[in-house]
C-alpha cells in the first residue's frame, strides 16, 4: 500500500490540502476562540471514565473572533451532541459565537457525534440534527442523515464558510490522499480488515448518504505479472469479467458492488460480513456438530453450484474464503474471492497457492496451474473443508513425516483417525471420499453432492431455505431504502416504484407508488412488479 502521510490529514468531501493546512495553523497560534464549554458536573464525571476516543479542536473564524483561550474537547461517552441548548452535551453560547446571527442560526441539538462498535471494531459517525446544515469537509449532511467521521475532518455549522471544529480520532482512520480520487469520490476508506497473498481487504464507507459500510479488497498489480506485462491491464477483459461478476445475485455468494481498476491497483468494492470466518469458528470450537457441518456445507455446495452454473470456476476454496453473516450458529454463510483468477491470471495464482496446497486438487498441483482443468476442482477443495469441518484438522498435513504433502494429495491418501471420527456417520465420511477423488472424471460433481443420502435431510434444507429467504428479504428491503434516499434528491414532481418481490416482508404481488406532493401510497393488485 502507498505511504500514509505524515500529516494524517484526508481529501474527503474534495477539502483541498490548503484548507486542511489552514485549520492545523489555526489551532497551533491557538487564536481560536473556546466554541463550546464542559459543564462542571460532566468535567467531574470524567475522571472516571475510559480515555478519550476523539478530540474536538475549536477554530478561529472571522466571524467569532475572542481573545479567550482555546479549549480542546476530549469525546468520552459513546454519544456526544452539540448545539445551543443547555440539555446538549456541549452548549454553544453568545460566550463562544459573538456574533448574534450567527448564534441564532445553530440549533438547539445542531449534530451529535457517537461511536459504535461491532465485531470488526470502532467506528465514529457524525449525525446532522440541524434545520441549518451541518457541513463536513464543505459538504452539507443532510438532517438526520449521518457521515464517518475520520482524522482532521473539518465540521462547519449552519454554513459552509462557518467552520467550527476540527475532529480528530485516535482510531487509526487511514489519509484519503492514499487512495485514488476514483475510490475517494466514492468511499471513506478505513481500518484494514485482513491480508492475505492477493493484497489487504480495508473497512470502507459509502458517501452516497447511506453511510454504507463495505469490505474494499485492494490487489496490488506489481504483485501478478506474466513477463513485464500486469494480467489485469487487460481492461477489455477486465471490464467484461467484472460485468459476469457483478450480475451474480445469490444470498450465499458475496455480492460485488463495484470494481475500480487503476494504474497501480485494483479495487473490488464488496459485501461487507461482519461474523467471521469459517476458518475461525472451526479453530474456535474444535471442530462443528455434524448436524451444524452439514448446514454450513450445504450452502456452500449450493453457493458454488451457482457459480458452476454461471460459468465460474472459484479455484481458491478454503475455510477462510467461506464467511459468516452472524455469530449465530446456524447462521448464512456467504462464498467469497471467487474469480479472482480472471483478474490476476491462472499462473499468478498458482504463484499464491505454493505456500498453502492443503486445499488444491491433484489436477492443479501436477500441472502446477499450466494446464486447464475443470470446475471439478472445486468439488475437491469442498471434499477438504468439509473434512476440516467435521474432523477438526486437515486431511493433508505437513505434519504427516512419512510423505510429502504434495505425494499425500496426488495419491488421495486419506484417513479417518478413530478417535476424532467419533460418531461421524458414514454418510458424511462416504461424501467426503467422492469429492476427494483423485480421478477429477469419477470425483463426485455438485449434483451428485446434492443428491448424496448425507443430504437427504428435510429438516435441514428447511433450515437453509429460511436462512436464505430472510436474506433476500434484507436485500430487497436495503434496495428500497437506497430508492428512496435517491427519491429525496430528485425535483418533487417525481415519483418512484418500490418493488415488493415475492419474497420480501410485504406482501407479494403488490406495487408501491409515492410521490413527493402527497407522499400518499397506492397498492395495485395487478401481480406484476416492477
Amino acid at each position: 500500500m502507498g505511504s500514509q502521510s505524515d500529516s494524517g490529514s484526508h481529501s474527503q468531501g474534495g477539502r483541498s490540502q490548503e484548507e486542511k493546512g489552514d485549520a492545523t495553523s489555526m489551532i497551533e497560534t491557538q487564536e481560536a476562540p473556546l466554541l463550546f464549554s464542559d459543564s462542571e458536573d460532566e468535567a467531574g464525571q470524567m475522571d472516571s471514565v475510559a480515555p478519550f476516543w476523539g478530540l474536538l479542536h475549536p477554530i478561529s473564524q472571522n466571524l467569532m473572533k475572542c481573545d479567550r483561550m482555546l479549549i480542546v474537547s476530549e469525546l468520552r461517552m459513546p454519544e456526544h451532541v452539540i448545539g445551543r441548548s443547555e440539555e446538549c452535551d456541549y452548549c454553544i453560547t453568545t460566550a463562544h459565537v459573538p456574533n448574534e446571527k450567527l448564534l441564532l442560526a445553530i440549533s438547539k441539538r445542531h449534530f451529535r457525534i457517537f461511536q459504535e462498535t461491532t465485531l470488526l471494531g470502532s467506528d465514529i459517525y457524525i449525525e446532522d440534527l440541524s434545520s441549518n446544515g451541518t457541513y463536513l469537509n464543505g459538504e452539507k449532511i443532510g438532517k438526520g442523515q449521518k457521515r464517518v467521521l475520520t482524522n482532521n475532518d473539518v465540521i462547519a455549522l449552519a454554513s459552509p464558510c462557518y467552520k467550527a471544529f476540527v475532529f480528530m480520532t485516535s482510531l487509526g482512520m487511514d489519509d484519503d490522499t492514499a487512495f485514488p480520487k476514483e475510490i475517494t469520490q466514492k468511499y471513506t476508506v478505513s481500518r484494514v480488515l485482513g491480508r492475505g497473498a492477493c493484497g489487504e481487504v480495508r473497512l470502507g464507507f459509502s458517501k452516497d448518504g447511506s453511510c454504507g459500510r463495505v469490505a474494499i479488497k485492494i490487489i496490488e498489480k506489481k504483485k501478478f505479472t506474466s513477463k513485464g506485462t500486469h494480467q489485469v491491464d487487460q481492461l477489455e477483459l477486465v471490464h467484461n469479467e467484472v460485468a459476469v461478476l457483478r450480475a451474480l445475485s445469490h444470498p450465499c455468494i458475496i455480492q460485488i458492488l463495484d470494481v475500480i481498476d487503476t494504474e497501480r491497483r485494483v479495487y473490488i468494492i464488496l459485501e461487507l460480513v461482519e461474523g467471521g470466518e469459517l476458518f475461525d469458528r472451526v479453530k474456535d470450537s474444535g471442530k462443528l456438530p455434524e448436524s451444524l457441518a452439514k448446514l454450513l456445507f450445504y450452502q456452500m455446495v449450493i453457493a458454488i453450484k451457482h457459480l458452476h452454473d454461471n460459468g465460474i470456476t472459484h479455484r481458491d476454496l478454503k475455510p477462510e474464503n467461506v464467511l459468516l453473516a452472524s455469530t449465530e450458529s446456524e447462521t448464512l454463510i456467504k462464498v467469497t474471492d471467487f474469480g479472482l483468477s480472471k483478474f490476476i491470471g491462472e499462473t499468478s495464482m498458482m504463484k499464491t497457492f505454493c505456500g498453502t496446497p492443503h486445499y488444491l486438487a491433484p489436477e492443479i498441483l501436477r500441472s502446477q496451474g499450466k494446464e486447464t482443468y475443470t470446475n471439478k476442482v472445486d468439488c475437491w477443495s469442498l471434499g477438504v473443508i468439509l473434512y476440516i469441518c467435521l474432523g477438526g484438522y486437515p486431511p493433508f498435513s505437513d505434519e504427516y513425516k512419512d510423505m510429502s504433502l504434495g505425494n499425500q494429495i496426488l495419491l488421495g491418501r486419506l484417513r479417518f483417525h478413530p478417535k476424532h471420527w467419533v460418531g461421524i456417520s458414514e454418510n458424511a465420511k462416504d461424501l467426503i471420499r467422492k469429492l476427494l477423488t483423485v480421478d477429477s472424471q469419477a470425483r463426485f460433481s455438485l449434483d451428485d453432492t446434492l443428491d448424496h443420502p448425507w443430504f437427504q435431510d428435510e429438516e435441514m434444507k428447511r433450515k437453509a431455505d429460511n436462512l436464505m429467504v430472510g436474506s433476500r428479504s434484507m436485500q430487497s428491503m436495503k434496495a428500497d431504502v437506497e430508492k428512496l434516499l435517491a427519491f429525496k434528491k430528485r425535483p418533487r414532481t417525481s415519483s418512484i416504484t418500490i418493488e415488493c418481490e415475492e419474497h420480501s416482508m410485504v406482501s407479494p404481488s403488490k406495487k408501491v407508488h409515492l410521490d413527493e406532493s402527497t407522499l400518499g401510497c397506492t397498492a395495485e393488485m395487478n401481480g406484476a412488479v416492477r
